[in-house]
């Protein structure tokens, strides 16, 4: 039996619940919208009952178009860096603020606290709170959320969409798409949107693990697993490079920590970032190797060498950077002792040093998708297809990842906002 919405939302992850409520709490001429929001899994929410060591970080202090990357040929000329659109990103971050998140859930039962990261968290520091808030939300405002309901196919015809799915047809006026990406598939991340929007002519971003850890066949540090370090990573060239700061941890497959996370959808993406450079000692400028070196050399000159890193590292992490720079019968010299060319290969270990990575762990370790729904062929006001009259996007679905930190939250808050707003109005006038 065919049953009929004004607005049907596929997918209840971040976006998608936002995009229910805020669809369902629209009004055109005192007129409502009926509202369906489908999610092919029995439980939902399980990238928000994770995310954060199951705190949930909500959004970010630090919430600015520049910590987004689309690839999307938005303004006629593809952005190679991986730093895409700010102007798109920017419009749908404004049009729902960090400002206007905190209000939301505040208004919902869940106040928001800051911590020194910039992150925010919900004062319960539990990520149920926020999800059982999330679907309360949705159920207060008369959109109907049905669970274990497969989408198979969706059509286009006589003004109408319809949905082939495991419990029969909907038809709708507006579609929103917010099936999320491939990253933790456990969650029930398919790419199952993506041939969706190929069927109604939209191009899709080749995807790639983001906010994943980085592997290693070479380990210089693998016994040093769970030891993390304040560094800075950089990859690519001089006219391309991308730069991080934060803490690396150190594992026993490779490299981990919000800096690795945040740089391995560059490495993943492109082998103009394959070489990444680690500069262990973050708070020296670039241009300043040589005078923080010498200085270095002179108030240590009489101090073993590995004292005279203990003010800066770990005591095991101290010996193995000597060793692996100059063998281990350096790690009785003193720093003044040191040969010309010795310096140099230290000075080099501790600011230039080029880690080895084989590959970025694949989606089932990767926190985010890298590329997706082109943002070219979306209207930023709306979220709304520039190809389908009534079909929308949102979330993890489109070529958007953020940083690690909140800011993939805030995108699937903002858009799935926008997008269920502008559906519900497109349904109530057409």
């Amino acid at each position: 039996m065919q049953q009929s919405f004004d607005v049907i939302i596929i997918g209840a992850g971040a976006a998608g619940l936002m995009a229910a409520a805020a669809a369902a709490n629209m009004r055109v001429n005192d007129a409502a919208p009926k509202v369906l929001l489908l999610d092919g899994r029995d439980k939902i929410g399980a990238k928000i009952l994770v995310a954060g060591g199951g705190r949930c970080n909500v959004t970010n202090e630090f919430i600015h178009p520049s910590r987004f990357h689309t690839e999307s040929d938005v303004n006629g000329a593809l952005a190679l860096k991986g730093d895409g659109s700010k102007s798109f990103v920017g419009r749908v971050l404004r049009a729902f603020s960090v400002e206007q998140t905190h209000r939301f859930f505040e208004s919902i039962g869940v106040p928001l606290k800051l911590e020194e990261t910039g992150k925010y968290f919900p004062v319960s520091n539990s990520a149920r709170t926020v999800l059982e808030a999330l679907l309360q939300n949705v159920a207060d405002s008369g959109a109907e959320l049905r669970t274990n309901v497969r989408v198979y196919d969706i059509s286009f015809s006589e003004n109408r969409y319809r949905l082939e799915t495991s419990r029969g047809e909907y038809t709708a006026t507006s579609v929103i798409v917010c099936s999320g990406g491939i990253a933790l598939p456990k969650s029930g991340s398919d790419g199952a949107g993506y041939p969706w929007a190929e069927k109604f002519g939209h191009t899709i971003i080749f995807t790639t693990p983001a906010l994943s850890p980085l592997l290693s066949k070479k380990l210089p540090y693998k016994h040093l697993s769970g030891i993390a370090v304040p560094v800075r990573l950089q990859c690519g060239d001089k006219s391309t490079f991308m730069r991080y700061e934060g803490s690396l941890l150190f594992t026993h497959v490779g490299y981990s920590g919000p800096v690795a996370l945040n740089i391995s959808r560059h490495v993943a993406r492109d082998n103009v970032y394959k070489k990444v450079l680690l500069r262990l000692l973050p708070q020296v400028p670039d241009g300043e190797e040589n005078r923080f070196w010498h200085e270095f050399v002179k108030a240590n000159a009489k101090q073993n060498c590995v004292n005279a890193l203990c003010q800066y590292f770990p005591r095991r992490l101290s010996e193995t950077l000597i060793t692996n720079a100059l063998g281990e019968t350096a790690l009785t010299k003193t720093t003044g002792k040191l040969r010309s060319e010795e310096q140099q290969k230290l000075k080099s270990t501790l600011l230039d040093q080029e880690l080895e990575i084989s590959e970025v762990a694949d989606y089932v370790k990767a926190e985010a998708t890298a590329g997706g729904v082109s943002l070219a062929e979306l209207e930023p006001a709306t979220m709304m297809s520039k190809l389908q009259q009534g079909l929308f996007f949102a979330g993890e679905v489109c070529d958007v990842d953020g940083w690690l930190g909140g800011y993939n939250f805030q995108w699937a808050w903002s858009s799935g906002t926008v997008a269920g707003r502008a559906a519900a109005r497109f349904a109530l006038k057409n």
